[in-house]
C-alpha cells in the first residue's frame, strides 16, 4: 500500500476508518489532539500512544512536525507567499519519495 494515492485519500478523509494499523490510528489521534488542543495534552495522552507502540522519541518527532507545520502555515498565510500548484505538490512528493527531504 505504500505509495497508494487511494490510501492517502482515505487517511485524509478520515484516519479513523482508513485501512491503516491501529498503531497508525493512535498516532494520528495523538497528532490530531496536538493540533487541535495541545493545551489539554497530558500524561494520559503520552501513555495511550506509547501503549499503541510508539516511543517517546517518535511522539516527540510527531509533536515537532505538527508544531512546525502550524508555524509554517501561519507564516505563509500572513506573509502572502503563494501556495504551490497541485502539479508542483505531486512533483515534490515524487522527489521526496525517492530522494528524501535532502
Amino acid at each position: 500500500m505504500l505509495g497508494s494515492r487511494a490510501l492517502v485519500d482515505a487517511v485524509l478523509a478520515d484516519y479513523t476508518t482508513a485501512p491503516i494499523t491501529p498503531a497508525e490510528k493512535a498516532l494520528f489521534a495523538f497528532v490530531d489532539k496536538v493540533n487541535r488542543s495541545s493545551n489539554q495534552m497530558g500524561p494520559a495522552d503520552i501513555d495511550e500512544a506509547k501503549a499503541a507502540g510508539w516511543s517517546e522519541e517518535a511522539l516527540y518527532d510527531a509533536m515537532t512536525v505538527c508544531a512546525l507545520f502550524n508555524f509554517y502555515n501561519r507564516w505563509i498565510d500572513a506573509s502572502g507567499v503563494s501556495d504551490m500548484t497541485p502539479a508542483d505538490y505531486e512533483q515534490s512528493g515524487k522527489r521526496m519519495a525517492t530522494g528524501g527531504y535532502g
